[in-house]
């Protein structure tokens, strides 16, 4: 059963048990039963589509790059702002990595 079904579980109308005795039997948190995701704010929104656009012409721009071009364009950024609403939006830099675990085809093995 995953954390969301365990969560969804809990009975706040339940007379008989808290929802401390709830959490610890389904072993949830209890912190996370109180948790309200806080929303995106619209200055951060307007950062991401900034940089979704800013990724549509140049996907091999890192998080230090995408900052110095917002910047430039006026946008008040740091790198770990930039760095945060990549991860959010699921893009990265489009570089080649290394790929030291693969062996050349052609070379002799001794």
């Amino acid at each position: 059963m995953t954390r969301s079904e365990r969560q969804a579980l809990i009975d706040r109308g339940d007379s008989h048990l808290s929802i401390a005795r709830h959490c610890q039997l389904l072993k949830v948190g209890r912190s996370t039963r109180y948790y309200r995701p806080a929303p995106v704010s619209d200055d951060d929104l307007a950062v991401m589509r900034r940089l979704d656009k800013q990724y549509f012409v140049t996907p091999f721009y890192d998080a230090r790059r995408m900052a110095a071009v917002l910047r430039r364009d006026g946008l008040v950024v740091n790198r770990k702002r930039i760095r945060r609403l990549m991860r959010v939006m699921g893009i990265e830099a489009i570089y080649q990595k290394p790929n030291t675990s693969r062996r050349h085809p052609e070379h002799k093995i001794y």
